[in-house]
């Protein structure tokens, strides 16, 4: 006898005195690969339905095996071929063990009911030739894709199961589809044919349609964050925030839906899918679809951008050299590439995204409805003002007034206004903030901030930077329409006079009707904003004395040197960490 033997024969020796004594048994384990070492503990199957001492399956089978003699032991195995999901024999196994117990104590009344007619026939007289038949007992799944199918033996003179039984029972069941054949013409020969359970029959399930898809070859999400290389350089050059594409050349792709697959039950009902649902080209301007209507093309060549529902193309204007007096003055509703420089007095306004290749110089102005790139950075005279709807991205930033709906990421800002309702971060290069004011609704995160010199340098967090940045400059600028007013009145009555007055009024009431619109905007979210005081903070790895840090009505001003702080409002203070 093997060690894996004797090891089997004293952990499971009361079940082989179960066998010596006549005791139903369970199949075999398969042999184990070899190499793998041997577990005296063999894994669990969850197919096999466990059968309790007292079951009436387990006197079924005695009282068979007294008048048989020989007989294989129950078998009960959901899943003897390894096909079922591991789902369906969870789901089933209870229903089936509840079912079988009183399928198998109803046969074994009949039987035992049987067997005591014929002791009084016996005592009485004549000896009358009784018995039951062979009966196929079937389990049909909640969904009805399997039928299981368990034959309870002959009692006494009873017929033995054969073929035409077992079809006659499939046709009183109703079972008619996806059964097994093969096993029907074998099991009626089958020494295990009984008290055994088999899948006779399996349904073919539906199969939904899949929903449409659209393929992007553009993506829908720029992202605007810049890398920083080991030498803690970001490429300026290399941000690409815009994709061009050329007229007819394709932008995303129509997968279509699938039609869904319909199945059938094991008693031969069909079993209804649902097809995939169709989804839209993104069609957006500037776009066309394609004949077939799987293709969303350029209608035009310009940069590809996704507006939230839709893909649209915007015009590029590219401007080889610098924006000066040979271009005057750019006004443009899509993109604007500019390799060169924006040169002092000189405009450039854009509904679209503006890429400079160079600088952006003093007094100039520039405006973007979307992202600003300046590669070499923005040199101002103190009345330099850049704005734009998104985000900037630039070298450095010096003397200048920015104003930016999203983030604002650069190498080093000195003397600046910004304005900010996003995050300042200026972490690469230098990263340093020096002089100026700099607000920020979020976040401000720089290496350095102020200067050994302690020259005042003012950060802001949270509120509203940008609205409150406009508000200023409509007050400005209606202080400076009714100083014009003021002085026209004081002129002699002309008919310049008169014109001149009734286009200042106009102004002036437009001024005074943008500026209430702003304050009511700032009022309504003022409790907001309050709330979220607490969330603002300035990261540094070194503030200099000097600086002022302001959040909300409190103010800070630095007197010693900080190192790898934190600064952020808590119960109503400032506290610097």
């Amino acid at each position: 006898m093997s060690i894996k033997e004797k090891l089997a024969s004293i952990l499971f020796g009361a079940k082989e005195e179960q066998a010596a004594e006549g005791a139903p048994q369970a199949k075999p384990e398969q042999a184990e690969p070899e190499g793998e070492a041997a577990s005296p503990f063999p894994p669990e199957n969850l197919a096999l339905v466990k059968l309790s001492g007292d079951h009436p399956l387990q006197q079924l089978y005695s009282l068979r095996r007294k008048e048989a003699g020989r007989l294989p032991a129950p078998w009960l195995n959901m899943d003897e071929a390894g096909v079922l999901p591991e789902a369906v024999v969870k789901r089933e196994k209870g229903r089936l063990q509840t079912a079988l117990r009183t399928a198998c104590a109803a046969r074994l009344k009949a039987a035992k009911g049987d067997g005591n007619r014929r002791k009084r026939d016996g005592e009485g007289g004549e000896e009358q030739p009784a018995g039951l038949d062979a009966l196929p007992w079937f389990f049909i799944s909640a969904d009805k894709l399997c039928a299981w199918l368990l034959v309870f033996a002959p009692v006494g003179q009873g017929k033995e199961l054969s073929r035409g039984m077992l079809l006659d029972a499939l046709k009183v069941q109703g079972i008619a589809f996806g059964v097994d054949q093969r096993l029907v013409d074998r099991l009626s020969r089958d020494e295990g044919r009984y008290f055994s359970l088999f899948l006779i029959a399996r349904g073919k399930p539906a199969f939904d349609g899949k929903n449409g898809n659209i393929v992007d070859r553009f993506p829908r999400v720029v992202e605007r964050v810049l890398e920083v290389d080991e030498f803690d350089q970001v490429d300026y050059t290399a941000l690409n925030l815009i994709h061009n594409v050329k007229e007819g050349e394709e932008i995303c792709r129509l997968i279509r839906p699938t039609e869904g697959e319909p199945g059938r039950t094991v008693l031969d009902q069909e079993i209804p899918a649902k097809s995939g649902k169709a989804v839209p080209l993104p069609q957006g301007r500037n776009t066309e679809i394609s004949e077939d209507g799987d293709i969303l093309v350029a209608a035009a060549s310009g940069h590809v951008e996704f507006s939230g529902r839709s893909f649209q193309v915007k015009p590029v204007m590219e401007v080889n050299g610098d924006v000066d007096f040979s271009t005057g003055n750019i006004k443009f509703l899509g993109d604007v590439n500019i390799k060169g420089d924006v040169l002092t007095g000189f405009t450039v306004r854009a509904m679209g995204s503006i890429w400079v290749g160079g600088a952006i110089e003093a007094g100039s102005t520039v405006e973007a409805g979307g992202d600003l790139t300046v590669v070499k950075g923005i040199l101002g005279d103190g009345t330099t003002t850049v704005r734009s709807q998104r985000c900037i991205f630039s070298k450095y930033i010096e003397n200048a007034i920015i104003y930016v709906r999203g983030n604002l990421q650069t190498d080093a800002i000195i003397n600046g206004r910004i304005y900010c309702d996003g995050e300042v971060l200026v972490r690469s290069g230098r990263g340093t903030i020096m002089g100026g004011k700099v607000w920020a609704a979020e976040k401000v995160s720089a290496s350095v901030v102020g200067a050994k010199s302690e020259c005042r340098t003012s950060i802001t967090l949270g509120g509203l930077p940008c609205t409150s940045f406009e508000r200023e400059l409509v007050r400005k600028e209606l202080r400076e329409l009714e100083m014009e007013r003021e002085r026209l009145e004081c002129q002699l009555d002309s008919p310049v006079k008169t014109s001149l007055l009734s286009k200042i009024r106009i102004k002036v009431n437009t001024a005074e009707l943008r500026l209430q619109l702003l304050e009511a905007d700032l009022v309504e979210i003022e409790e907001e904003l309050k709330d979220r005081l607490e969330e603002g903070r300035l990261e540094c790895g070194v503030v200099y004395a000097g600086t002022e840090i302001n959040i909300g009505d409190e103010m800070v001003r630095l007197r010693h040197e900080e190192r790898q702080c934190v600064a952020k409002m808590v119960c109503g203070e400032i506290v610097v960490m």
